[in-house]
């Protein structure tokens, strides 16, 4: 097989029987769209109501903002390749795809991250929260992260554009992921591999340790509080950003805690389906749970 610096793909992560793309096709749109109106409805609440201009609501908008452009980067191709059966991209898509990706992965760890810490401020010290979380330290904390997350993925998509890739090959998956692309790569990938992995393995280790550190200080805190009516609002103002870290990091460690290359194709295309699902979900409730998780696991076995 011929190999290339700008080769075609074909995805091939969705069912190929030809009545079952028209029911993915309705379903995925529709999830999507929900997704759309559901952050963007949330976006336009937060900036147009004064009241909701506080730290806590500028991260919500921002994690906001991000899940919106996470699903972005997958739905439409995905979407397309269902309506048109055609399931041929090029590298270059790919990488595009990938950079935004993993720009968004990144900054959903980071600015969970962020919230925890303003989290820790406003129960740990409520006092001196006004102080502690300003306009200036929030947008120096938001603009950080992106910051962060622009030069890893830089780093990722620079790397993969060094490699050649065998032709017309194809990739288990209904949108384009580092693994496959490193298996069919023509070029030496360990080294890039190894870099990769440590720098991935910074962004989610540093994080997931001030997030621990930000929960212990407040569950101490939390169990110190003397007043009952005082312990239940200060665990129930945490309990849901503690609900999405773990479901987040749950995802992450069963996908991503290995060399991007270990994996078999087939065991890896249902995590990273998952990984899919949950974003386009976290604005949708947990009703749409189950008949979103048949429709992927079972498009995961036709593959």
């Amino acid at each position: 097989m011929n190999c290339s610096k700008n080769p075609d793909f074909v995805l091939s992560g969705l069912s190929r029987d030809p009545d079952k793309p028209q029911l993915l096709f309705g379903l995925f749109l529709a999830l999507y769209l929900l997704s759309l109106l559901g952050n963007s409805l949330l976006l336009l609440a937060i900036g147009a109501d004064i009241h909701l201009h506080s730290p806590m609501y500028f991260f919500l908008s921002q994690l906001s903002l991000v899940n919106l452009c996470f699903t972005t980067t997958t739905a439409p191709k995905m979407l397309e390749t269902l309506w048109t059966s055609n399931r041929s991209t090029s590298f270059s898509e790919c990488l595009a795809q990938l950079n935004f990706f993993a720009v968004f992965a990144d900054m959903d760890n980071l600015l969970l991250t962020a919230t925890a810490i303003s989290r820790y401020a406003a129960i740990c010290h409520p006092l001196h929260y006004p102080l502690l979380m300003i306009p200036c330290r929030c947008a120096l904390l938001v603009g950080g992260s992106w910051g962060v997350a622009h030069s890893v993925s830089l780093v990722h998509a620079l790397l993969l554009s060094q490699f050649s890739f065998y032709n017309n090959q194809e990739i288990p998956h209904f949108f384009c992921a580092f693994g496959p692309l490193f298996r069919l790569s023509c070029s030496d990938t360990h080294l890039s591999e190894d870099l990769m992995m440590v720098l991935t393995g910074l962004l989610g280790i540093v994080p997931l340790l001030c997030i621990i550190s930000s929960y212990a200080h407040i569950f101490l805190a939390v169990a110190q509080d003397p007043s009952a009516q005082g312990k239940q609002h200060r665990a129930n103002s945490t309990c849901s950003h503690l609900s999405t870290v773990i479901l987040f990091y749950s995802s992450v460690f069963a996908t991503y805690l290995k060399s991007p290359s270990a994996s078999h194709a087939s065991g890896e295309l249902v995590l990273r389906n998952k990984d899919v699902e949950s974003s386009l979900k976290k604005v949708l409730g947990i009703e749409s749970e189950d008949t979103l998780e048949r429709q992927v696991s079972f498009s995961s076995r036709e593959v």
